[in-house]
């Protein structure tokens, strides 16, 4: 294997061995503590523009499959691994990590100390980082990590949304949920599904008319990438459909009902990745091991007198959950349809769909 340099913009420098293909990308270095879930994490949209490194010791043992997939490839710019397993060990895997990488044209390294770059990340804070195996000067990879424009106040949401609507559907659906994709995992769609909903997942761009118009009985805003400021399209689009159906959004989803409501956001110094963030759940006060993906959060001290907390992270006490007062408008921080993660928060769905029968009711006595 070929020697690949990682440069943060810090200006450490780490060596270690390419895997992947061979060039060389620039993107914003974070971390994931999940111990599994590699291959949903390399695929979920919520990570494009970024260079993910794993913070356990060993990955790929378990192979790949088209199964785990949370979308059509991966997106991630780069992926950092202490040690990456080449022959895989599980009666589901149709192939190994390193080949999956290669076919899909990403780069990756391996052999590098990943929890000194944790560190780093922790201390400082997210940062720009290059990975390389053609420049092999660190002086130039660290003013080229220095010198990138970053994702800050960039629309990652275009790359990864859908350019056409399409549907995912039960065999005997109960509700139909119009869900705008900001960068929607598969997992997510299959877990609608479940609670019995036929999926039209529309572009992002789609307006709140556009939306009503295929007569949905809810709204879905999904996860997505990057910083949610710039999306004044999806924000003012929210704000026309609160109080029309019920609306449930996750992540990205979340921060823009927030914005769209009058919240203020703001940037994690290193966000939340991984499958063990605890939450409390205001209302019971059960504690939900959950799975999360984000940089971004809302302002706790900026939340609308129309909007109640329902839930926070008790690392942080970031703001993971509100509901609307007055409107079924719900929306959570964190992933409940997991994977990879732990299965707890499930029953939003479920909560969703009760949602949609009440508010139906209601509408059509």
């Amino acid at each position: 294997m070929n020697k690949a340099l990682i440069a943060l913009a810090d200006g450490s420098v780490f060596e270690g061995r390419a895997l992947g293909v061979h060039g060389e990308v620039t993107g914003e270095m974070v971390f994931n503590t999940s111990m599994t879930g590699y291959q949903e994490i390399l695929t979920d949209p919520s990570y494009a523009g970024q260079i993910v490194t794993m913070t356990y010791p060993l990955i790929g043992n378990y192979g790949v499959n088209p199964d785990d997939d949370e979308s059509e490839r991966p997106q991630v710019r780069g992926f950092v691994m202490k040690e990456c397993s080449r022959i895989p060990s599980n009666w589901r895997a149709t192939g190994s990590l390193p080949d999956y990488l290669q076919t899909h044209g990403i780069m990756a390294v391996q052999g590098v100390d990943t929890r000194e770059i944790t560190r780093r990340v922790r201390s400082q804070g997210v940062m720009d980082a290059v990975l390389s195996t053609v420049d092999m000067d660190p002086d130039s990879l660290v003013d080229k990590a220095r010198t990138w424009e970053g994702l800050e106040g960039v629309d990652m949401v275009q790359e990864v949304s859908c350019r056409e609507a399409y549907v995912r559907s039960p065999d005997d659906p109960r509700f139909h949920v119009v869900a705008f994709d900001f960068g929607i995992k598969r997992s997510i769609i299959a877990r609608l599904m479940e609670v019995g909903c036929r999926v039209t997942v529309v572009p992002a761009t789609t307006t709140a008319e556009q939306a009503l118009a295929l007569e949905p009985d809810g709204i879905f805003l999904s996860n997505g990438p990057g910083d949610p400021r710039p999306l004044t399209y999806a924000i003012q689009t929210a704000r026309e459909l609160i109080g029309t159906r019920p609306i449930f959004g996750i992540c990205l989803g979340h921060e823009i009902l927030g914005l769209a409501l009058g919240a203020r956001i703001f940037h994690l110094k290193f966000g939340h990745r991984g499958a063990n963030q605890p939450i409390l759940e205001q209302s019971t006060g059960r504690i939900r091991i959950t799975s999360e993906n984000h940089g971004w959060g809302i302002q706790a001290d900026s939340v609308p007198d129309c909007l109640e907390v329902t839930r926070r992270n008790l690392n942080d006490q970031c703001v993971e959950g509100m509901q609307h007062r007055q409107y079924p408008v719900f929306s959570i921080q964190c992933h409940p349809e997991a994977s990879p993660g732990p299965h707890d928060s499930f029953h939003l769905f479920a909560h969703f769909a009760q949602l949609m029968d009440q508010h139906r009711k209601q509408d059509r006595p």
